[in-house]
């Protein structure tokens, strides 16, 4: 992402997820949706291809569930074929790095809270809510973090960890973690996406 420098390469809306957290959490953006949760194996050949071939609308379309940049979007659909997996993920880390401060900012205003396995708001209810309210007042946007990798019954404790971590960045600080943690975010959306790339998805309706 814009001078962030160059960090190690490191669902459909049924999708199911905890008791959301209260108060302090602004809507739901319209458009908004959740790719499922499948592991992100190679996809197949016919898979890869019916994303290099697919109009260029309906890519940009689906990339945004990925990312909600249209600019990172648009480069990752304009620059298709992609031979392989590996070449579409190292073009979605170079955009994603060449995204500008406003870029990031109209990325994070798509995202929602971190989802966690069923019940994982509620276990730790209290604390999770004040951990995302502190975070929010001090950086103005929501907590993002990539999880995955994470075992299921270590995600709460990861997420509680990293809030409290990071509220004592300053703001540039915070800008590169988020900003990276937005990137690994959106090439695991994607490996997923490409490896279930059938048709575009379906966006939510504004609540």
């Amino acid at each position: 992402m814009t001078s962030t420098g160059r960090p190690g390469t490191h669902p459909p809306p049924s999708h199911r997820r905890g008791p959301t957290l209260p108060a302090h959490r602004l809507p739901r953006l319209p458009g908004q949706v959740a790719l499922p949760e499948q592991k992100s194996g190679s996809p197949s050949p016919a898979r890869l291809q019916h994303f290099n071939n697919a109009p260029a609308d309906d890519v940009e379309r689906a990339l945004l569930t990925c990312c909600r940049n249209p600019r990172w979007a648009h480069r990752l659909a304009a620059h298709r074929p992609y031979p392989d997996l590996d070449a579409l993920l190292a073009a979605a880390d170079e955009a994603a790095y060449d995204l500008t401060p406003g870029d990031l900012a109209e990325a994070l205003a798509g995202e929602s809270l971190t989802q966690l396995p069923d019940g994982g708001y509620s276990a730790a209810h209290t604390a999770l809510s004040a951990a995302h309210a502190a975070y929010e007042s001090r950086f103005g946007h929501v907590f993002v973090i990539c999880l995955d990798g994470i075992a299921p019954e270590e995600a709460l404790d990861q997420v509680l960890g990293a809030i409290r971590s990071r509220l004592t960045n300053d703001r540039e600080e915070e800008r590169v973690t988020t900003a990276d943690e937005l990137r690994r975010l959106a090439r695991g959306r994607l490996a997923r996406l490409v490896q279930n790339f059938s048709a575009p998805p379906v966006l939510e309706r504004p609540l």
